[in-house]
């Protein structure tokens, strides 16, 4: 090179000494990130193996290094001067192993490349992908950077593909997002092989259509998606997306594109996206419906790394496909793109249904262990879709558990770790816990029934003006939303709390 010179980077295991494949961010004397060869390079990151050249200018240079949540991140700099050959090794020390408790860090939207796909997963210690094949946009189908994976690969019973060190992925991902929705497919073959035609299906024929087929898993990638209502009532909701890929690593993004946008005087940016994702979640379980929580950080779309909103799916000590699926649709699972944390309540994990068929009152102990790398003032205990107890981080420490959860009529509750960062919204939150007390089950929300009641008759209102000839729904799409009518206020009419 003309100038400047190179740096050897090792980065190591502080445990066992051998290399650590991890992500490295490097800015240049500017304060611009600089884009590096020798690995899977994105964005402002580059994946590898634990050993990189690095060919530079001359100058000073920042770096921040990273293998996911579960590891300490080290920064700092060094100099290049002309025609150096220096060489540096880091460090890197594991703060927490939630693999061996039997929990499996999951991302359920990525869109990189597959050839990349194996260190990309090993250097965010990330054990199980699904990566996205297939995307529907406004005009047509497009397919994305990965064609369709040989069926010899695919392992038929489960629908996955198995990588080195017990890690698999999803193979068969789509991406629907036409008419303010974001919403996967998991298992699920392009829509062009099914209908004959690139985009045959209005998003709510192309759900009824994945309902059919017993394997495909449907995620909503947004809460906000314009189209929940529907789903939710049609029953072809399997998990939502409680962090997703509009909560970035630098910051949050502002709005909510074409989706149902929030009251941002209430709940303003850069936390607010984030916080009106959790409402609307919220409202979902407190209508009765046990749906569990996901996680997905769009890598490759958007610029998140990999696995940065990840999920752990509480799986047993051995990762095997079947059980990860089964234990995904019981809800035993926590979500975050910071904190780590684990729940024990009562001995069971997020998901679990207490019960007291006699109705006498419940009271849960609630055991916690949490590791951070960013401040957090306060653990909290979201009850019932609404803060219940919120315990200083100094507390909580001395005892490791949180206060008591008592429960005198059915109902729900979750934990939540909100961090002090400012830019972005960074969090952790263990999907529901559920109580049913006496002769009524479930708890349903008058309120919460009702804030579905009208997003639907405003999203059917904004169609039936968006549509310039006929000013009113297909048949097809008609019928849909007077089904999902139906349900709503059937269960409006169900509701047992306020």
């Amino acid at each position: 090179m003309a100038s400047g010179g190179q740096l050897r980077l090792t980065v190591t295991d502080e445990k066992t000494g051998e290399l650590l494949p991890c992500r490295l961010h490097l800015k240049n004397p500017a304060g611009r990130s600089r884009p590096i060869k020798g690995g899977a390079y994105f964005h402002d990151h580059v994946a590898f193996a634990g050993d990189i050249v690095l060919k530079l200018p001359k100058g000073q240079y920042t770096f921040e290094i990273e293998r996911g949540p579960e590891y300490t991140t080290q920064s700092g700099y060094f100099v290049i001067e002309d025609h150096a050959d220096d060489t540096k090794t880091v460090t890197l020390k594991r703060a927490v192993d939630m693999a061996a408790k039997g929990w499996w860090s999951s991302d359920l939207n990525v869109q990189r490349e597959v050839r990349d796909l194996e260190l990309l997963m090993q250097a965010d210690d990330l054990h199980v992908a699904g990566v996205v094949d297939w995307k529907l946009g406004a005009k047509k189908a497009a397919t994305a950077k990965n064609p369709a994976v040989p069926s010899a690969k695919i392992d038929a019973t489960t629908d996955t593909v198995a990588l080195g060190g017990g890690r698999f992925y999803i193979p068969l991902v789509g991406q629907d997002r036409r008419a303010g929705n974001d919403i996967l497919y998991l298992n699920f073959a392009r829509p062009e092989e099914l209908t004959g035609a690139d985009d045959g299906l209005s998003v709510l024929g192309l759900l009824k259509r994945a309902r059919d087929s017993e394997k495909t898993w449907i995620d909503v990638a947004h809460p906000f998606s314009w189209d929940l209502p529907v789903a939710l009532a049609l029953g072809c909701v399997d998990s939502i997306e409680l962090c997703h890929d509009y909560l970035g690593r630098e910051t949050t993004r502002p709005n909510e594109g074409d989706g149902r946008r929030r009251d941002a005087q209430q709940l303003r940016a850069p936390w607010g996206n984030g916080l009106w994702s959790q409402q609307i979640y919220y409202h979902v379980i407190n209508a009765g419906l046990q749906i569990p929580p996901s996680a997905g950080s769009g890598s490759g779309d958007a610029p998140n790394p990999i696995g940065y909103n990840r999920m752990y799916v509480y799986a047993g000590r051995e990762l095997e496909p079947a059980a990860w699926w089964e234990a995904f649709r019981a809800g035993q699972v926590i979500v975050t793109n910071g904190p780590v944390i684990r729940l024990d309540v009562n001995g069971k994990p997020p998901g679990h249904v207490f019960t007291s068929p006699d109705g006498e009152p419940v009271r849960l102990e609630v055991f916690l262990t949490l590791s951070t790398r960013d401040p957090i003032s306060y653990l909290e205990i979201v009850k019932d879709g609404k803060l219940d107890k919120s315990l200083r981080i100094e507390e909580w420490a001395k005892e490791g558990r949180l206060p008591e959860v008592a429960f005198e009529q059915s109902g729900w509750f979750l934990i939540r770790a909100v961090t002090d960062v400012e830019k972005t919204y960074r969090f952790a939150s263990s999907a529901p816990y559920y109580v049913s007390i006496g002769a009524e089950p479930r708890r349903i929300s008058r309120a919460s029934v009702q804030f579905f009641v009208d997003w639907l008759a405003e999203r059917r209102a904004m169609l039936e003006r968006a549509d310039k000839t006929s000013g009113k729904l297909s048949d097809a799409d008609a019928s849909l939303f007077d089904e999902a009518e139906r349900f709503w206020n059937e269960r409006l009419a169900k509701a047992n709390a306020p």
